[in-house]
């Protein structure tokens, strides 16, 4: 194959891709009330390729939507060694888009505190989320965009069953703890694996994570490589299991805060007040 075969297979990928990413996403927004007319949208971006798909995904939505909503892009600026300061702003420079880079050190502060071979995700997160959800409320935003896509919520889901005992996701919607912000996450019904060919056809400027994505002994790892596995080897499996999130049957599971057992009768059908109990609760 000639480069300029190549390089025509590789644009009919991106624009397929594209569409793709576009349409899932659309339908997320949709399906969740995810962004409203006048909405000011913070996009936070890591350097990684999912918040850079989920940056540009949106940029091209804005254009076609049929509501207006202002997008800014933020950084988190966490003072880690070797981080390229310059790469972020100029890509985004080069976009045109409003952005904002926050400095804070947390990198020392995780080193300082989690125990030599421990990991640094929770307190790291942790950080990261209170420094945001500030400059957030500082500066108006209506809603918060992460980029965590359909595998980052199986994941989560997976780690808090294993580790956690709680039946618990990634909502693609919320509100924050601290009664502030609503969080969205736009990318929620596209698969990794999509994001990651579209990131490299892009030509991305990734930022690897020197502080947290590399500790190959996370759980997160872990999980990671189980859900791979059943993808490749039973195609279909992690669709029918993020669509199983969706089509919750509270009878057919032992929460007995979530389901009233007590108002069972004999010979009345359990699953008649499924979707009332959810409702109420």
């Amino acid at each position: 194959m000639t480069s300029e075969e190549r390089s025509r297979k590789d644009k009919l990928e991106l624009n397929k891709l594209q569409k793709l990413l576009r349409r899932n996403m659309g339908k997320a927004i949709a399906d969740f009330n995810m962004i409203e007319d006048g909405d000011k949208v913070m996009c936070c971006l890591s350097g990684g390729k999912d918040s850079y798909t989920m940056l540009d995904i949106l940029l091209n939505l804005q254009k076609h939507a049929p509501i207006k909503f202002d997008l800014i892009a933020v950084n988190l600026d966490q003072k880690q060694p070797g981080f390229p300061e310059e790469v972020l702003p100029n890509y985004l420079k080069s976009l045109g888009v409003e952005f904002y880079v926050i400095e804070r050190d947390t990198y020392s502060i995780v080193q300082d505190k989690v125990p030599e071979g421990k990991t640094t995700c929770a307190l790291c997160s942790r950080l990261r989320r209170g420094i945001l959800y500030d400059f957030a409320a500082e500066h108006k935003v209506t809603k918060i965009a992460l980029g965590h896509h359909r595998e980052d919520i199986l994941e989560t889901l997976f780690l808090n069953m294993f580790y956690g005992g709680k039946m618990k996701a990634m909502p693609p919607k919320l509100r924050s703890d601290d009664g502030r912000n609503i969080v969205i996450r736009p990318l929620a019904y596209c698969r990794e694996k999509d994001i990651e060919r579209y990131s490299r056809l892009r030509e991305f400027p990734i930022i690897p994570c020197n502080l947290c994505g590399s500790q190959e002994d996370l759980q997160r790892q872990n999980i990671k490589m189980m859900l791979q596995a059943w993808d490749k080897q039973s195609p279909g499996r992690l669709e029918n299991m993020f669509r199983a999130l969706q089509n919750v049957v509270p009878s057919h599971l032992a929460d007995t805060q979530l389901y009233d057992f007590n108002r069972l009768e004999s010979g009345e059908p359990s699953d008649r007040f499924d979707r009332l109990d959810v409702v109420n609760l």
